[in-house]
């Protein structure tokens, strides 16, 4: 058996039991093992490290663990420019595409709104998350820390928040995501892309109502849903306003 001291920083901390968070603690190992499996070990995702020094010099997850190491291991920095220092992931998704796990289908229809490209089923299987993830170069969004232990997620987010309208929020500042926020350019419904169209090209569609009073229209490549500027979009837009407040005041679904 081994002795190794390991501190843990921000965020990375609400994986730990109390007693262990923003503190060094010495931890046994019984056998050689990498710095992934000791810190995955320990209930921490890999996608949610971005750095990871032992005794003082940045290591990769391959690192073999040593007698008497000490390991500091920090969070990932999305908003922040650490080139410097040695990136665990490759380099960051700033044309960030999602895909979230069955139990944040309002967070996938939020961000939707917001303009983020969100795929989302409410019958995907981990494998299947894990898959599309890796192939489409996707972030996973998540309340299921095992599913982001899977290797081939580089990229993955563990939303602590269980309420949407909070996990809106949280993945907007953690992510850094205020610049890329576009409303009204996705389909809420399907994740389609949303584009101008005429009153004309619809018209056959519309309810008396909607062709009386409205003119402006956008459709969905996808589903060919309809979409416009009535009062449910004044709704809409009161919600984004409240979902892209930079404050700290918090809402519940």
């Amino acid at each position: 058996m081994s002795r190794v001291y390991l501190r843990f920083y921000e965020e990375l901390n609400d994986f730990l039991p109390i007693e262990r968070r923003k503190v060094e603690f010495e931890h046994t190992l019984n056998r050689r093992t990498s710095i992934k499996d000791l810190i995955e070990s320990l209930g921490i995702p890999h996608t949610e490290v971005e750095i990871i020094l032992a005794n003082g010099r940045s290591v990769d997850f391959n690192y073999i663990v040593q007698e008497n190491d000490r390991i500091s291991v920090y969070p990932i920095f999305e908003s922040f420019d650490i080139t410097p220092l040695l990136r665990l992931r490759p380099k960051p998704l700033r044309n960030p595409r999602f895909i979230l796990d069955t139990n944040l289908g309002r967070l996938a229809r939020y961000l939707r709104l917001l303009g983020f490209d969100c795929l989302y089923r409410n019958d995907y299987e981990d494998g299947d998350v894990a898959e599309i993830a890796s192939q489409q170069h996707r972030i996973v969004l998540t309340r299921d820390r095992f599913l982001l232990r899977r290797k081939i997620i580089t990229h993955g987010y563990f939303v602590r928040s269980v309420h949407p309208r909070e996990q809106v929020k949280e993945v907007l500042q953690r992510l850094d995501l205020y610049r890329s926020i576009a409303p009204f350019t996705r389909c809420s419904r399907c994740n389609g892309t949303l584009i101008k169209t005429s009153k004309d090209a619809v018209i056959d569609r519309l309810e008396p109502l909607t062709k009386l009073y409205y003119n402006d229209f956008r459709i969905c490549l996808s589903c060919n849903q309809i979409y416009w500027s009535g009062s449910h979009q004044d709704r809409a837009r009161q919600l984004i306003s409240e979902l892209t407040s930079q404050n700290d005041q918090r809402t519940k679904n």
